[in-house]
């Protein structure tokens, strides 16, 4: 005989206190007393036979019990929970989307016309942010990282991978009479000669990177601005080649060599495994995927 479920109200308000890591919280969401949270994380604990949650002051925290259960009963919860909006719904309402800030300037932006075009009911809200977000506790749908393809938990389907090779403004090049072997690339500027890709770079081009140790550190936060900088003449920077297509046709960026390089990194559309049968999930993966695909030529130069 199969063994019977504790309470589904119980369970409940163990995955809200388990999200939000507070009674409280738990509480507010639910409409219930801090109370009743209480009692109904007693009913659980005493059915598993375990403390679920250590109280402290103004702070609960996950047991080893608890942190076995609680990621089996978010996603519970997730596939319930969407079961009832795909039924009210098809792709509509907001879709949310988290994305590192130089694949949303540089490729997102130009081509999400489109999807908005493709499905005129759902809004699309953009999250530019670098850091990794926690679909658990944040309204995000999918997210754009850019990584390994290893997330625990999260589908990763692959975009573009991380490809480099530096780029300068023309002029730039020709201050110097122009760049005709990688190590004149040392004579000039560096931006973010910090980054290992120009180690990697340099070393594959058979230049020394000893070139580039003193440098000043000057990091700039994402390749759209890099490329910016680049452009101005301030420097030579080390910049990703699909994602500045249009700027080397203008000629506003220079690649003075054809030798690109890559790591093991990549961007990655991710989302969690719950989720991925959500009508505006789906929608967005259909279309990321084949948008890509479509302008694969392009990416690679051909």
């Amino acid at each position: 005989m199969a063994e019977q479920l504790p309470p589904l109200s119980a369970v409940r308000v163990f995955e809200a206190t388990a999200r939000h890591l507070s009674f409280t919280k738990a509480a507010a969401e639910l409409g219930m007393t801090q109370a009743a949270v209480s009692y109904q994380i007693k009913v659980l604990e005493d059915r598993m036979g375990g403390a679920l949650f250590l109280r402290r002051p103004r702070q609960v925290i996950l047991t080893e019990l608890g942190e076995r259960l609680a990621p089996a009963v978010t996603e519970a919860f997730e596939l319930i929970r969407q079961a009832f909006v795909t039924a009210r719904s098809g792709a509509q309402g907001t879709l949310s989307i988290s994305t590192v800030p130089t694949f949303a300037n540089n490729w997102l932006a130009q081509h999400l016309g489109s999807f908005q075009v493709a499905h005129p009911s759902l809004a699309v809200r953009l999250d530019m942010s670098a850091r990794v977000i926690d679909f658990a506790r944040e309204d995000i749908d999918v997210a754009i990282r850019a990584g390994d393809g290893n997330w625990p938990g999260l589908a990763a389907h692959l975009l573009i991978r991380a490809e480099f090779t530096p780029m300068l403004s023309p002029e730039l090049a020709a201050s110097i009479g122009g760049v005709k072997e990688p190590a004149d690339l040392l004579r000039l500027p560096i931006i973010g000669p910090d980054d290992p890709w120009w180690t990697l770079w340099l070393t594959e081009a058979g230049a020394s990177p000893d070139g580039l140790l003193g440098r000043p550190s000057n990091w700039m936060g994402s390749q759209t601005v890099e490329a910016g900088a680049a452009m101005a003449g301030q420097g030579v920077a080390m910049l990703t080649p699909a994602f500045f297509k249009a700027e080397l046709a203008s000629g506003r960026l220079l690649q003075p060599f054809e030798l690109v390089c890559s790591d093991d990194r990549a961007y990655w559309l991710v989302y969690p495994e719950a989720r991925r049968n959500l009508p505006k999930i789906s929608a967005f993966r259909t279309w990321i995927l084949t948008e890509l695909e479509a302008s694969r030529p392009a990416i690679n130069g051909s």
